[in-house]
């Protein structure tokens, strides 16, 4: 039986199936065509300005430019207040009231805290009736001794140069106790005035120790309350030994400044003066330890904090790159810079002291020398760059 011929339709199909090869080839050739027609056609001038500048890398670069660069020496430092007072109860008794908040500021003389002072003013006023009463026998025995001065010219028989000796020596007597006495009310005074704590220096006070109720003790090892003075504040910081010398020489100019320095080495907390390097070097570790003095007026540096303190020791002349720029190599350091034809080389560096994000370049690099800051990790040797962006020094001569 023969097979069924196939339908007008199915013929169209297979028709359109077996033309679609023929015409993508026909299109991808026509595509190839025009490209090579386009290629020998277009100047070479066109090629050559398209393809190397438009795989160039973009850079940041800054210009190598003299300037002064402060010299820095850098230690970790403990800020100290220049007084630190635990207050103790001078006299035993009662603790009636504090008059001051936690962590309040207060000034020399404020009153802090009062002591039951019912039985200190009571042996005050003994003693200021004791020297009342001694001071009335005194004038009676002053009286005597008159009298009988004035009977000895009239009467001799009546009173003796005995008697005389004998009413001197009790006027005499009378005149020591009444000084005894005044030292006793003086005494009973100062231990009135204990009850009354008051601040002895300016500063600022901690957490309260001891609540109001609570018998206090002149034999008490815990504090009412610790004031500290933070203005000023003094830093105590360490450097090398081999530091001494230069250190030593500078503070015979002028007075050396010293910067506080947050944690992170960045924020700027204080400036202050150098006061004193401590009259010994560590053995054990090789340091010298100084203190600073900063005003502290508005408290940024805090007693027991951590600071980084920078010691400026001198000013250095030099030619000056930022610090982003130096690379370090097998060989050392080294930086890119850019020519004047727009591709980079290595060049390779001799550095001196780091001022933050400035670097003093001692050889390698000309003034005005173009750096890469930025974008390194793409360069190759006499490669050709982009300058997309200037330095961190953008805006200063020469940049």
């Amino acid at each position: 039986m023969a097979a069924p011929s196939p339908s007008a339709g199915q013929r169209s199909g297979r028709s359109r199936r077996s033309f679609a090869p023929i015409i993508l080839v026909g299109l991808l050739g026509a595509v190839a065509a025009g490209g090579a027609v386009w290629w020998f056609d277009t100047p070479r001038a066109a090629h050559a300005a398209i393809s190397p500048a438009a795989y160039a890398p973009a850079v940041s670069v800054a210009a190598a430019t003299p300037r002064d660069v402060p010299v820095y020496l850098a230690g970790l430092g403990t800020v100290q207040a220049s007084n630190t007072t635990a207050i103790h109860t001078q006299v035993d008794g009662t603790l009636q009231s504090v008059n001051f908040v936690e962590g309040q500021e207060v000034h020399k003389g404020d009153v802090l805290a009062q002591i039951d002072p019912r039985t200190d003013q009571a042996a005050l006023d003994e003693a200021k009736a004791k020297k009342a009463q001694d001071e009335a026998q005194l004038v009676s025995a002053q009286k005597d001794l008159e009298r009988i001065q004035d009977l000895l010219k009239v009467k001799p028989a009546v009173e003796t140069p005995q008697d005389l000796d004998h009413q001197i020596a009790l006027v005499g007597q009378l005149k020591a106790t009444i000084e005894s006495d005044q030292a006793a009310i003086e005494s009973a005074q100062t231990e009135l005035d204990y009850t009354t704590i008051t601040a002895p220096t300016d500063g600022r006070v901690g957490i309260r120790q001891v609540d109001p109720g609570n018998v206090v003790q002149t034999t008490d090892t815990t504090p009412i309350i610790v004031l500290t003075q933070t203005k000023p504040a003094a830093v105590v910081f360490s450097l090398p030994e081999k530091n001494l010398g230069d250190i030593l020489k500078a503070m015979q100019a002028d007075p050396l400044e010293v910067v506080a320095f947050g944690q992170d080495d960045r924020t700027q907390l204080a400036k202050g003066k150098l006061l004193l390097v401590d009259n010994e070097v560590d053995q054990t570790t090789g340091t010298i330890k100084l203190k600073a003095l900063f005003p502290n007026e508005d408290e940024t540096l805090w007693p027991g904090q951590f600071v980084n303190a920078r010691l400026l020791l001198r000013s250095q002349s030099g030619l000056t790159i930022p610090s982003a720029a130096v690379q370090r190599g097998p060989d050392g350091l080294y930086a890119w810079v850019v020519g004047s034809d727009g591709r980079v080389s290595m060049r390779a560096l001799k550095t001196g002291p780091v001022d933050g994000d400035t670097t003093i370049v001692t050889a390698g690099l000309a003034e005005r020398d173009r750096v890469v800051v930025d974008g390194q990790s793409k360069l190759q040797a006499n490669a050709p760059v982009t300058v997309a962006t200037t330095g961190q020094f953008a805006g200063q001569p020469g940049y």
